[in-house]
C-alpha cells in the first residue's frame, strides 16, 4: 500500500489557494490542445465495460478520392469562407480539449442541482423522482455521492468510447481534411492522428447520452452542446461530416452499455425507506451507542443511506465491507467527550487560516462537491502535461472511478456505525459551515481526498507532495470547521488511500503506461 504522506497544513496554504475557486478560471482562454503524443496505439488499451474495442462495428470510410468525400471537403470550405468571430470563439473553446470542456460542463450541472429540497407543509421532505424529473424538487439532487457517481460514469464511458475510436482510427487511417486538401485551413493544432471516426463526435455522442440519463431536465442544452462541439471541428477543418457521423454513432452505442449498468447498480435504491432509516437507529441503540440524528428542523431523512450498496467500478461489491475500519470511540465513553472537546477548542476561537481552509474546502450546497473540486484540481495539472484526448479520458476515468468507489465505501462505513457528529454530542459547538445530514464517521472529504491524492500522485508523480498536502488540508478543514472529530478525518484518509490503490493497480495494468 502506498504510504500516506502527512504534511503540515500551514506549509501548503499558498499551494492550495493558488487554485482557489474565487480566482480567475485558468481554463477560460486556453490554447488548442497540443498533445506531446497522439497515443496512436490507444485502441489496444484495456477497456472498462466494453468486451473489446471493436464491440461496435464502424464501417470503412469512403476513399479520399471519392466524389462523396470531395463534397464533404467542399462543405468545410463553405464554412471557412465566412467564419464569424462567434464561430471562431466556439472553435477555440472546444479545441482546448473535449474531455476538459465536458468535465467543466458537468461540474456546472452538479453545482446547479446540488440543492436539497425544502420541506412540505406537514414537515416531511419531498424526494426527487427520476420518472418525473421536472416535478419539485427537480431531479437529481446532485449531492456528493450522486455527483461522484455521475462524474465516474461520464469519465468511464468517455474513456471506453475513445479507446474504440482510436482502434478504428488506426485501422482505417484516413487523414484529417486539412491534410487531404491544402486549401482547407487548420483552425486547430495539426496532427498526424487519423480523423475517422472523429474523436470530438465520439465524445459528443457518448457524453450527451450519459448526461441525459444523469440530468434529464437538461436534455435540450446537452444536445445543443454536443452539436456545437461537432460543428466546431468541421469548421476547424479537422473533421468531415462522415467523420462526425461515424463518431457520434459509435459514442452513443458505447453509452448504452454504461446506461444499462447504471440502471442496475443499485443507485436508484440508495434513498431507502423510512423503515431503513429507523433500522439504522435501532441497530446503533442495540449496540449500546447513541445513534446519529438529523440536526435540521424539521429532521431531514439521512442522505442516501443505502449508497454503500451501489456496485463499484474498481472492485467487486463484496469487497466493500472489507474497507470498514475499526469502530470510532464509544459514544458513552470518555474518549468521545475528549474528541468533542478538541473540536470545540478548534472552533471557539478560529484562526484566520483555519477559516480560509474551511471556506476553501467547504464544497457544500450549490457547489460542484468534493469530487468536482478534485476534478478541477486535476484539470489544472493535466493541462500542463499536453495529454491526448484519449489519455485525458483515461486519467479522468481513473480519478473519478476512485472517487465514486470512495463514496460507496465511505457511505457504507457511515451507516454501518451511524455515529453522531460533534455538534450532537456537544451543542456548544457552532460550526463554521453547514452540518451535513448524515453520520460522522468517517469523513467524506477525507475519504474522497485520500482516494484522489493516491491516484493523482500516480498519474502526475512529480506533484505527489502537493496532492497529499491538499488532501491533508481538505481533511483537517472538517475538524477546523467543527463538523468532524479528528478520528473521522485521519481514518477517512487511510480508507480513501486504500480505495485509490485499486485505481493505481488498474492504471498499471491498462496498457497506457
Amino acid at each position: 500500500m502506498k504510504k500516506i504522506i502527512f504534511i503540515s497544513i500551514v506549509a501548503v496554504t499558498a499551494i492550495v489557494f493558488a487554485c482557489n475557486k474565487n480566482a480567475p478560471d485558468i481554463t477560460a482562454n486556453l490554447s488548442p490542445l497540443q498533445p506531446q503524443n497522439v497515443d496512436l496505439n490507444a485502441g489496444s488499451w484495456k477497456t472498462i465495460l466494453l468486451p473489446r474495442p471493436d464491440t461496435f462495428a464502424v464501417a470503412a470510410p469512403n476513399p479520399v478520392s471519392s466524389a462523396d468525400y470531395k463534397a464533404e471537403l467542399n462543405e468545410i470550405k463553405g464554412y471557412q469562407k465566412n467564419l464569424t468571430s462567434s464561430q471562431m470563439a466556439t472553435i477555440q473553446y472546444w479545441a482546448a480539449g473535449g474531455v476538459l470542456r465536458w468535465n467543466e460542463l458537468m461540474r456546472g450541472l452538479v453545482t446547479k442541482y446540488n440543492l436539497p429540497a425544502y420541506q412540505n407543509p406537514d414537515g416531511s421532505y419531498p424526494i426527487p423522482n427520476a420518472n418525473n424529473p421536472f416535478a419539485y424538487p427537480l431531479f437529481p439532487f446532485a449531492n456528493p455521492p450522486y455527483a461522484a457517481r455521475a462524474y465516474a460514469y461520464i469519465s468511464a464511458a468517455q474513456y471506453d468510447a475513445l479507446v474504440a475510436c482510436w482502434y478504428y482510427k488506426k485501422l482505417y487511417n484516413r487523414a484529417a481534411p486539412y491534410t487531404n486538401d491544402s486549401t482547407i485551413q487548420a483552425k486547430v493544432t495539426t496532427s498526424t492522428l487519423p480523423s475517422y471516426p472523429s474523436e470530438a463526435a465520439v465524445m459528443a455522442g457518448v457524453t450527451a447520452e450519459m448526461m441525459k440519463l444523469l440530468f434529464p431536465t437538461e436534455i435540450a442544452n446537452i444536445e445543443q452542446k454536443a452539436k456545437e462541439q461537432e460543428l466546431s471541428m468541421m469548421m476547424a477543418g479537422a473533421a468531415t461530416r462522415s467523420d462526425i457521423a461515424a463518431g457520434e454513432a459509435l459514442g452513443r452505442q458505447v453509452a448504452e452499455v454504461f446506461i444499462a449498468r447504471a440502471k442496475a447498480d443499485n443507485a436508484g435504491k440508495a434513498v431507502g425507506t423510512s423503515t431503513d432509516w429507523k433500522n439504522f437507529e435501532t441497530v446503533a441503540m442495540v449496540k449500546g451507542e447513541i445513534p446519529w440524528y438529523s440536526l435540521e428542523s424539521p429532521k431531514r431523512p439521512p442522505m442516501l443511506p443505502l449508497f454503500g450498496n451501489v456496485i463499484p467500478f474498481l472492485f467487486p461489491a463484496a469487497t466493500v465491507p472489507s474497507f470498514r475500519p475499526a469502530p470510532p470511540p464509544a459514544t458513552h465513553g470518555q474518549a468521545v467527550q475528549q474528541a468533542a472537546a478538541e473540536v470545540y477548542e478548534k472552533i471557539k476561537s478560529p484562526t484566520r487560516e483555519n477559516i480560509q481552509h474551511v471556506q476553501f474546502w467547504a464544497d457544500g450546497v450549490g457547489t460542484f462537491t468534493p469530487p468536482g473540486h478534485w476534478d478541477a484540481i486535476a484539470a489544472q495539472d493535466f493541462i500542463t502535461k499536453n495529454f491526448s484526448e484519449v489519455r485525458w479520458a483515461r486519467n479522468y476515468a481513473l480519478l473519478n472511478m476512485a472517487l465514486m468507489d470512495a463514496a460507496i465505501v465511505c457511505w457504507d462505513v457511515k451507516y454501518y456505525y451511524f455515529n453522531p457528529r460533534p455538534t450532537q454530542m456537544n451543542p456548544a459547538i457552532k460550526t463554521l459551515t453547514g452540518i451535513p445530514n448524515f453520520p460522522s464517521y468517517i469523513s467524506g472529504h477525507s475519504t474522497f481526498s485520500g482516494a484522489a491524492a493516491t491516484i493523482l500522485a500516480h498519474i502526475v508523480p512529480e506533484q505527489a507532495g502537493k496532492y497529499w498536502a491538499m488532501a491533508n488540508q481538505a481533511s483537517m478543514s472538517r475538524l477546523e470547521g467543527g463538523i468532524h472529530y479528528k478520528v473521522d478525518c485521519d481514518t477517512g484518509l487511510v480508507v480513501g488511500s486504500k480505495v485509490g490503490n485499486y485505481a493505481v493497480l488498474r492504471a498499471k495494468q491498462d496498457g497506457a503506461e
